[in-house]
């Protein structure tokens, strides 16, 4: 399954490869991708909202919202 994610405190392709990183470490995520300049990350796999959020928070981004794509 694809979630989409509304991510805020990515700044720079720095901060969207170390959202992207810290998504593939993610248990059951089989593919992960982020991009600052539209404020978006995506998840391909199994993988539970909740995990999501903590792991992109304990980030220090912010997470705005998830959708199923």
């Amino acid at each position: 399954m694809k979630k989409l994610m509304k991510v805020e405190g990515m700044h720079c392709g720095g901060c969207s490869g170390r959202l992207k990183r810290i998504l593939e470490a993610l248990p059951g995520v089989t593919e992960a991708g982020a991009d600052h300049a539209a404020g978006t990350a995506y998840v391909v796999g199994d993988v539970s909202d909740e995990a999501i959020k903590e792991a992109v928070e304990g980030g220090n981004f912010k997470l705005l919202g998830i959708e199923n794509g």
